[in-house]
């Protein structure tokens, strides 16, 4: 496979993602920040966009894939998002003649709600490609361990590069009732459906819980949770804000006292260094790295799925103003010292140059 220095001197690469870039979800918030920066690490980047349809690509897809990648520069090395190159064939892959270097962002076999027979095949082909890259840039220590030990990865070809997190307000918070937000697309993964179930168990205290995040990505989840809610009881005291402006984002992170996170997995949580980055106290699940990414000082954890566990940490955290006031204090110091978008994309940058060279 061919290197990514051109007769210039000058590190090239193309970044392959597929689908709508703008859409609001960390995946993408993530690719949008790294290639915004690259350049300025010295690696002139090339934004790719693939069919929309991976990770399940029809075969018009594939062919268009292949199509890409051909008419793309020799001297360019392909940083590959995951969500495409988990998915795509062996054969495929061994076609492109250039060094690769794949970004996981989450095993795509690890999502919630796919039947077994899909997590196999996707486990199947994650497995092929992974052995194909040159490197494996993952976004947190808990993902590469994933990585290496499920897929087979050695160790001295995962480059971690945790998302970077933006300085932002402390939050004000407004109490009455006390505002709890969770932030993330309606979709299986990310356990709304728990949370609803632990509300319900504390509907005789004053709370109202924002979830801000796109329902279109999975419409039966989003119409389940719907009627989850309806049937609670809870229409009045849950709002889905679907996805919203940065400048509504914002607001919500403001205007909130405890963030909650119920998510079955997470490959970093980049909602919770927000949430940690404008001094909100945590409630959370410990699935995949969310289990690492928050302090215990700054949260309270517990079991993905455990509705009960949920309820009870809520409980805690409405009733007890001086454990609020404790997490939150612990929150905001945590967020100070998270790493930059700067940092995140300097590292991927070592990682292009040391392939292309």
């Amino acid at each position: 496979m061919t290197g990514g220095i051109g007769l210039d001197g000058m590190t090239r690469v193309s970044f392959l993602i597929p689908g709508n870039l703008s859409l609001p979800t960390g995946g993408y918030a993530y690719d949008r920040r790294v290639l915004a920066l690259l350049d300025a690490e010295g690696v002139e980047v090339t934004h790719v966009a693939l069919p929309a349809s991976y990770p399940s690509p029809t075969e018009a897809d594939l062919a268009e894939t292949a199509w890409i990648v051909d008419a793309l520069p020799k001297d360019a090395v392909l940083l590959i998002d995951g969500l495409a190159f988990g998915a795509m064939p062996a054969d495929l892959i061994r076609r492109f003649d250039r060094a690769i270097v794949a970004l996981c962002h989450h095993p795509l076999t690890l999502e919630s709600g796919l039947s077994q027979e899909r997590q196999a095949e996707l486990k199947t082909s994650e497995t092929a490609a992974l052995a194909m890259a040159r490197e494996v840039i993952v976004t947190s220590p808990a993902t590469g361990a994933i990585v290496a030990r499920n897929f087979g990865v050695p160790a001295e070809r995962i480059t971690v590069a945790l998302p970077g997190t933006d300085p932002a307000p402390r939050s004000r918070g407004t109490g009455k009732p006390l505002r709890l937000l969770a932030v993330g697309a309606i979709v299986p993964r990310k356990g709304y459906d728990v949370l609803i179930q632990a509300l319900r168990q504390i509907k005789d205290r004053d709370w109202h819980l924002d979830i801000a995040g796109a329902d279109d990505r999975a419409p039966e989840t989003a119409a389940a949770l719907r009627q989850l809610i309806a049937s609670s009881d809870l229409a009045d005291r849950v709002t889905l804000n679907g996805a919203v402006s940065n400048e509504r984002l914002s607001a919500l992170y403001s205007g909130a006292d405890v963030f909650v996170m119920s998510s079955r997995f997470e490959g970093y949580g980049m909602v919770l260094a927000e949430a940690m980055a404008h001094g909100l106290p945590i409630v959370s699940t410990t699935g995949g790295a969310a289990a690492d990414t928050v302090p215990d000082a700054a949260a309270l954890k517990v079991s993905p799925g455990d509705a009960t566990a949920m309820a009870d940490a809520l409980l805690r955290m409405i009733d007890e103003g001086g454990l609020r006031a404790e997490k939150a204090d612990a929150s905001w110091q945590a967020g100070r010292a998270l790493p930059r978008w700067e940092d995140t994309t300097r590292i991927i940058a070592g990682v292009v140059r040391r392939v292309a060279a």
